[in-house]
C-alpha cells in the first residue's frame, strides 16, 4: 500500500500467527519489541528510522490481535513528540481472516484505509503530568484511526454507546502484568 520503503515495530513472539510468518521480519525492516518491559532498544530503533525520515509502522494500541479498537499504549505518542514527525493514520480490517482462509483455500478481504496526516504532536513535563499528555495523544491517533473503520469495529472509539459497553474491558492490557518471553522468570 505504501510506495515508500516501511519499517515495523511489533512483538518479539506471536504465538497465534503461523510458522511460515516467522519470514516476514526478514522480508521487511522489523525491530522486536518485548512487551511488558519498556522496549528501550526497539523504541530508539524506531526514533532512528524517523529521525532519518524514515517511515515506521506501529500498531498504537499494542497490537493487532484484537477484533475490535483498543486504546492506545503511550509507545507511539512517545515517538511522535521525541521526533516531532507527523502520523498518518491507517484503518485495517480483515486481517484476522487472512490466516484462518488461507487454511481453508480461500482469500480473505481486507480493507485498507489511509486518513489524513496529524501532528505534530507535544508533551511537557514529567512523571505522571508527560504520561497523561502521551495517553491523550494516543487517544487522538486512535480516534483518527477509528474514523477509518466500521463502526462495529470502533471499539473503545465508537460513536455508538452500545458498542463502547461492548468493548468494556478492552482497555486492560494483556500484558500489563507480564513480560513478554518470560518464561519461569526467564526472558528468551
Amino acid at each position: 500500500m505504501a510506495p515508500w520503503p516501511v519499517e515495523f515495530v511489533g512483538g518479539a513472539f506471536t504465538p497465534h500467527a503461523p510458522l511460515w510468518t516467522k519470514i516476514i521480519p526478514f522480508l521487511w525492516g522489523y525491530h522486536k519489541l518485548y512487551r511488558g518491559t519498556g522496549s528501550r532498544d526497539a523504541l530508539r530503533a524506531a526514533e532512528g528510522i524517523l529521525k532519518r525520515d524514515g517511515i515506521l509502522s506501529i500498531f498504537p494500541e499494542g497490537g493487532n490481535w484484537a477484533a475490535i479498537l483498543r486504546p492506545a499504549r503511550p509507545g507511539t505518542a512517545f515517538l511522535a513528540t521525541r521526533t516531532g514527525v507527523r502520523i498518518l493514520p491507517v484503518g485495517l480490517y480483515g486481517f484476522t481472516e487472512v490466516f484462518p482462509s488461507l487454511g481453508r483455500g480461500k482469500r480473505a478481504r481486507v480493507t485498507i484505509n489511509v486518513g489524513k496526516p496529524c501532528g505534530p504532536f507535544a508533551a511537557a513535563g514529567s512523571g505522571r503530568e508527560r504520561r497523561e499528555q502521551l495517553d491523550e495523544i494516543g487517544h487522538e491517533i486512535m480516534r483518527r484511526i477509528a474514523e477509518l473503520l466500521p463502526q462495529r469495529l470502533r471499539g473503545y472509539y465508537s460513536n455508538d454507546p452500545a458498542i463502547r459497553a461492548a468493548a468494556k474491558g478492552t482497555e486492560i492490557y494483556p500484558w500489563a502484568d507480564k513480560i513478554e518471553g518470560e518464561i519461569q522468570g526467564e526472558i528468551h
